[in-house]
């Protein structure tokens, strides 16, 4: 080890960024769906000798003396994220003659941005970097820092956030019971970077293996919190409530395209009601995000249409397109979620809070037009004002989101007493049968551990599921299938701990961190 330390601390130039990018990517295999955590135990190590050799000449002064570790920390962030996220490319190529242009720069821009995060989260790291154990806590407190930023900064993106490498299978994802996913970044490098105290800095300090044992037992401790959690688990269900989603699997340009209206609703009027399989009261029917290539309100025969499907005692949840022109006369389209009644008529509606840039809307949309840069389909959005729980006369009240709004750890509900479920509507279409529609699927399972609330996900296609609160799939339609599934409605459970506490528990985090530190201090104090 102490070999492979010295080359990695003493690496110079584009040697040096090759390793972090490397490093970096192979990192990504920890992510859904591959799960390779382990991994993770070779590549952070690097990450920690890399920093160790990140110097500068004494003459800089104290920013510019950092500038040598954020160009690690960038590298090694680029090569994750472009490792972690390619797949955002094949949303380019469904209208590949309008936008496979702007593809190369969507699969390096948005990496190389998310990547100026880690740089600073490793500067951070290096502010309170000493040559012994103490600098793999310093790692943990920049790269948390610094992913607590990328779920907020400019309307967020916490995908593939670092702990989920914590929450592979159902026995480790209860760990976000415990600790939420913000919390769980800061854990996750602090295990995995441990074993870099084996190789100190300084070759007259003593090696440390008591923080790679404390490592391993971590990840042991967190995988019997798991099975003792799940062994006293038990499944209870919603009395006389049945979920009925539809995945019709439609290829995107049909989809979008109005033309094809009579065979879009075919589709989801012949999966909804099978030969053999009619509704029956007390089902709630579920479709996925923006079902319709038209706006929905604006035609009266499908509503017309939907109460002949549905019997009595029965309702669709179901994601379209609403349109509205306020006094100022400029139309504003929303990304919507209606609840529709038997008899044809919207029960409730919610609009999507959290929009998507570049896919819904374009930030800075007057200079970046002039760039010929829109977004991907075929509105602009407008925000909702916030969100709240939907209510249906036969089931419980639920909480609305839409696409990628579920990803955000603690920021799911802005009011409302707390809803019985989480029913996600999404399109995973855009990404084709790559790693992106996997990754949304398990942020989706973790968000109802982290809630203690049952999910009911339904995707265009994607992966459709009914999920128990600790994220055990009851019924699970595959990518790519046109097909519906049922079950029946899991009930919740009590708040978990994480989620009685939320932001707390991530600022523990740091400030255990932030004690690792001290210790330094201290032992020098009073060494004086």
């Amino acid at each position: 080890m102490d070999r492979l330390a010295n080359a990695v601390i003493l690496s110079w130039g584009w040697r040096r960024r090759g390793i972090a990018f490397f490093a970096g990517a192979f990192s990504a295999l920890a992510m859904p769906p591959f799960f390779a955590f382990p991994i993770l135990w070779i590549t952070l190590p690097i990450l920690v000798w890399l920093i160790d050799g990140a110097v500068a000449e004494a003459r800089n002064g104290r920013v510019r003396r950092l500038r040598p570790a954020f160009m690690v920390g960038w590298w090694f962030g680029f090569g994750y994220f472009l490792a972690g996220l390619w797949w955002i490319g094949n949303a380019f190529l469904v209208q590949a003659s309008e936008f496979a242009w702007l593809l190369p720069a969507a699969v390096l821009l948005l990496p190389a941005g998310l990547a100026i995060l880690w740089g600073f989260g490793a500067a951070l790291a290096q502010l309170f970097w000493s040559e012994d154990w103490r600098r793999v806590f310093s790692l943990a407190l920049g790269l948390g820092a610094a992913e607590w930023v990328r779920g907020h900064l400019l309307s967020g993106f916490p995908w593939n956030a670092i702990g989920y490498a914590l929450t592979a299978g159902e026995v480790l994802m209860q760990s976000a019971a415990l600790f939420g996913l913000y919390a769980l970044n800061v854990i996750a490098v602090a295990i995995f970077a441990a074993p870099a105290a084996m190789a100190p800095a300084s070759g007259e300090k003593r090696r440390n293996f008591v923080l790679p044992t404390l490592a391993v037992l971590a990840i042991a401790a967190l995988g019997l919190f798991g099975v003792l959690r799940l062994s006293q688990a038990t499944t209870a269900f919603v009395p006389d409530v049945a979920i009925r989603i539809v995945q019709p699997a439609l290829e995107q340009l049909q989809k979008w395209d109005p033309e094809n209206k009579d065979a879009v609703l075919s589709t989801y009027f012949r999966l909804s009601a099978p030969e053999g399989a009619p509704l029956t009261k007390g089902t709630l029917l579920v479709w996925p995000e923006s079902a319709f290539p038209f706006m929905l309100t604006q035609d009266a025969g499908v509503f017309a249409a939907i109460a002949e499907l549905l019997p009595v005692g029965t309702a669709l949840v179901t994601g379209a397109y609403r349109e509205e022109y306020p006094p100022n006369g400029e139309r504003e389209v929303y990304n919507t979620i209606y609840a529709i009644g038997e008899d044809g008529t919207i029960l409730d509606a919610y609009d999507k809070v959290h929009l998507v840039p570049f896919g819904e809307y374009v930030p800075f949309g007057e200079v970046l037009s002039r760039l010929g840069i829109r977004q991907l389909v075929p509105a602009s959005f407008s925000p909702g004002p916030f969100r709240r729980p939907l209510t249906i006369p036969f089931v419980p009240p639920f909480l609305p989101l839409i696409c990628y709004e579920i990803i955000f750890s603690g920021e799911i509900l802005d009011q409302g007493p707390r809803p019985a479920f989480i029913l996600n509507l999404t399109n995973d279409g855009w990404f084709g049968s790559t790693t992106g529609p996997y990754q949304h699927y398990h942020f989706a399972r973790v968000r109802s551990v982290e809630e203690g609330l049952p999910l009911v996900r339904a995707a265009n296609t994607g992966i459709s599921a009914v999920i128990d609160p600790y994220g055990k799939s009851i019924a699970v339609i595959r990518l790519g299938e046109a097909t519906m599934i049922e079950a029946l409605l899991p009930a919740s459970i009590a708040l978990p701990f994480y989620a009685q506490w939320r932001g707390l528990v991530f600022l523990l985090s740091l400030a255990v961190c932030m004690l690792a530190y001290a210790t330094k201090i201290l032992y020098r104090a009073s060494a004086v």
